[in-house]
């Protein structure tokens, strides 16, 4: 796709470049690899460190698996999550709502919010939360959980073992998320560190700040920008990963705005790229061409993914090639 050049894009640092996009795909792609293959294991390992510990305490609540009552899992909804990974074989969350025919919003406020809905009917609940048990405890791992069957108490041996196995398939049902927030938190402090190295100042969240009121050689992160939805009717906030005030700027000027995107593969690149245009769109409908949206990229994108980018009139800087930020009046 052939980028569409207006006068902003004819300063682009990378989106009018194509001839440079091959060479800059392929060390995007080393770059990536290089630090899954050093980092990944690490912070796989971290996470299922801390999650089995979480699975202990389930296994606690729940009297090592011998106790599903509605009473328990009213006080521990979030073991939910754990208890469905201690079958055979482990079932999802959509199977459970299947087979035990409950509420698939009383399952995902258990799992997403560890919470029961507070406005559920309390004789509806009970019930739902039993069949919930039931289906549990006749799918469950007897490999695993052999006192279930010899009905002995387990040793703290075979407790850390089953707790172990069951945080393994947990984390090997997000590991894509495990690996994509240890990249983005990497990310993230990459930007950090080359913007403080040039004399930039961090803003801490949770200070109120506005997009629009960040002060000139400052930027912050995790910052909304509220924006009119089609029609006028309605509004949303964008979220945005970076935002950056230049310390000249012209009066009423925007900040800076930065998404840090990293991918393992080339599909889902390709399958996400107009979520990008969307809010391109979406910045220019409220705030006009004066919106400066760029992606900080790390891993597999292709052509394809950047030319799309490029015709919706979004520009990017790699992170092999981070020293391009300079080109953005940084």
């Amino acid at each position: 796709m052939k980028p569409r050049l207006d006068g902003r894009r004819a300063l682009a640092v990378n989106a009018d470049k194509p001839h440079l996009w091959k060479a800059d795909i392929a060390q995007s792609v080393d770059f990536y690899n290089e630090w899954f293959m050093r980092f990944a294991p690490k912070a796989y390992r971290d996470t299922r460190v801390q999650t089995t510990k979480e699975v202990e305490t389930a296994l606690k609540a729940t009297a090592n698996l011998t106790n599903i009552a509605p009473a328990v899992l009213r006080q521990n909804p979030s073991a939910l999550s754990m208890l469905r990974m201690a079958t055979a074989p482990p079932i999802a969350r959509d199977r459970l709502i299947g087979l035990a025919k409950v509420s698939g919003n009383l399952v995902r406020n258990m799992e997403l919010h560890q919470r029961i809905p507070p406005r559920m009917d309390d004789v509806l609940l009970d019930a739902q939360l039993t069949m919930m048990g039931r289906v549990i405890l006749r799918l469950a791992d007897k490999d695993i959980f052999p006192w279930l069957e010899n009905t002995g108490s387990p040793t703290d041996a075979e407790l850390h073992r089953a707790a172990t196995i069951v945080a393994d398939r947990l984390c090997g049902a997000v590991a894509d998320p495990i690996i994509r927030n240890a990249q983005e938190r990497r990310q993230l402090a990459t930007l950090k560190e080359w913007l403080t190295q040039r004399g930039y100042s961090f803003i801490k969240a949770g200070q109120g700040l506005k997009f629009d009121a960040i002060p000139p050689g400052s930027f912050a992160f995790r910052v909304n920008v509220p924006v009119k939805l089609a029609g006028g009717t309605r509004k949303a906030n964008i979220p945005m990963d970076v935002a950056v005030m230049p310390r000249h700027v012209k009066a009423g000027e925007l900040p800076l705005m930065l998404e840090a995107k990293s991918a393992g593969d080339f599909t889902n690149t390709n399958k996400r790229r107009k979520e990008e245009a969307t809010k391109m769109a979406q910045l220019r409908s409220n705030f006009g061409k004066k919106v400066r949206y760029v992606l900080f990229l790390c891993g597999y994108f292709d052509s394809g993914y950047l030319g799309y980018e490029a015709a919706e009139g979004i520009d990017w800087v790699w992170e092999h090639r981070i020293g391009d930020l300079a080109q953005l009046g940084l």
